[in-house]
């Protein structure tokens, strides 16, 4: 599984597609996010990974690394709500564990979106089983040591146990029980994450 080589190109590509499938997505996870938020997740998300996306266009950074910082600056620039702050620690995090390299392996990539999902978790002061991303991100994780398909069908998979859950923070959790039978809309968008990274590395 480490011998994958993955380079600033690789990770473009990686934005790239999730931004794509964000624009797909996006009226299904405005619609999740109707039931118990603000009703802007779908919305918010594609015009922050559209301004990604343009932003690595214009200036193509070097390393992954520096890839996913400007991810992250641009989301937290320009996505409203708590999405574009979470999202944003998230990829800069993952980018600044990632360092100078101008290629890492599968293994630094988990190590990187560990401490990216760390800041999170740190920022949103949520944990496992609270309804939030992290209960998509952190299987997400934990699965890439197996493949990146691994990955991707945890992360999914804890997305939809979101379901049965009490939402414990954010705005899902002012409805207390009425929260309960819903999919998180941000564990629902962390998922893609993880789909969009096993389609590029394929």
């Amino acid at each position: 599984m480490s011998e994958t080589v993955l380079d600033a190109a690789f990770f473009i590509r990686w934005m790239t597609a999730t931004a794509a499938a964000v624009d797909e997505q996006a009226d299904r996870l405005t619609e999740l996010d109707s039931a118990i938020g603000d009703a802007d997740h779908g919305s918010n998300l594609q015009r922050g990974f559209a301004a990604v996306v343009t932003a690595l266009e214009a200036e193509p950074p070097a390393t992954p690394g520096a890839v996913l910082m400007t991810a992250g600056r641009r989301l937290i620039s320009t996505v409203g709500g708590a999405s574009g702050p979470l999202y944003g620690s998230l990829l800069r995090r993952t980018g600044k564990a990632l360092g100078e390299a101008p290629e890492i392996n599968t293994e630094e990539l988990r190590t990187g979106l560990g401490a990216g999902v760390d800041a999170v978790a740190q920022l949103g002061g949520a944990a496992a089983g609270d309804k939030t991303m992290l209960d998509a991100l952190i299987p997400g994780v934990a699965a890439l040591t197996t493949s990146f398909e691994a990955a991707a069908a945890a992360a999914e998979e804890g997305a939809v146990a979101t379901v049965p859950m009490q939402a414990r923070k954010g705005r899902a959790s002012y409805l207390g029980e009425r929260s309960i039978g819903h999919q998180d809309p941000g564990a629902t968008s962390s998922a893609l994450l993880f789909t969009t990274l096993a389609e590029v590395a394929k």
